[in-house]
């Protein structure tokens, strides 16, 4: 069976590509869940990767769930409330604190539907452009059921709690336009400029060093729950290191060599 993820690398910029269109990328399988966690595990023991970019093939970024499953009682939702539970512990859960804990800036290329775990897929990464295509939903609760894989988490942190309220307490689905006036994407592109745009940015961001890339990110990340004298204290002893690392020489050096040219 092919793999679900495409893995290109081109450089510093990885691209993870979704790859079961016939299914619009549904995100349903241990191995699917497995494969993810895997290549994050890859691209965080590779200093050589510097950014990645995440999106879906064909029509869809990806359709979360497998409704299928959910009607047959198959699947994340086969077996007893205790087995669903450690299911979703030990499985679709994983997803969310492997990328999003993920040390290297992550940008969602959202080409088409991000729906249900799809949505909570786009928002684990950092940043978010969209397809004038793309749709969003925070669909659970027209199943009847809840965010299970940290949705209810992730969505207040991007767009605030009043719009996450809503979009969690009515399932709707958003366009690409809506999801830019509420935060939830960055920018908003033609659907043939989605690729080269996510691209574009990467390289801007990889272009930096790989070592302040990834403590920048742990920071941002950490100070979301730290307290700011916690914040501080882990901020010194990152740029400690940062000041002793060669690419901040390199950098320095380049610094002082172009403004000797002005």
């Amino acid at each position: 069976m092919a793999d679900f993820v495409v893995y290109q690398q081109d450089g510093a910029i990885v691209t993870l590509t979704l790859n079961n269109p016939d299914e619009r990328n549904a995100l349903s399988t241990q191995a699917q869940w497995a494969e993810i966690v895997d290549l994050c595990a890859r691209i965080r023991a590779d200093q050589s990767v510097r950014c990645v970019i995440l999106t879906g093939a064909g029509s869809a970024f990806c359709a979360g769930g497998n409704v299928k499953d959910m009607k047959n009682k198959t699947g994340i939702a086969g077996g007893s409330p205790y087995q669903i539970r450690d299911g979703y512990r030990n499985g679709i859960q994983r997803i969310p604190l492997a990328l999003y804990d993920l040390d290297v800036p992550t940008i969602a290329a959202v080409n088409g539907a991000a729906i249900g775990a799809g949505c909570d897929l786009a928002m684990m990464c950092d940043i978010r452009i969209a397809s004038e295509r793309a749709k969003f939903a925070e669909s659970f609760v027209k199943l009847g059921i809840i965010p299970g894989d940290g949705g209810a988490w992730l969505l207040p942190r991007v767009v605030g709690m009043s719009k996450a309220a809503e979009l969690t307490f009515t399932g709707d689905t958003i366009d690409a336009a809506e999801a830019l006036a509420c935060g939830l994407v960055s920018r908003v592109v033609a659907p043939d400029d989605l690729m080269p745009q996510a691209r574009a940015l990467a390289e801007k961001i990889a272009a930096n060093p790989g070592p302040t890339l990834r403590m920048s990110k742990k920071l941002l990340r950490e100070s979301q729950h730290m307290r700011l004298d916690s914040l501080l204290e882990l901020s010194a002893a990152y740029q400690a290191i940062a000041h002793h690392t060669p690419e901040h020489d390199q950098a320095i050096d380049a610094f002082l060599a172009s403004m000797k040219k002005r």
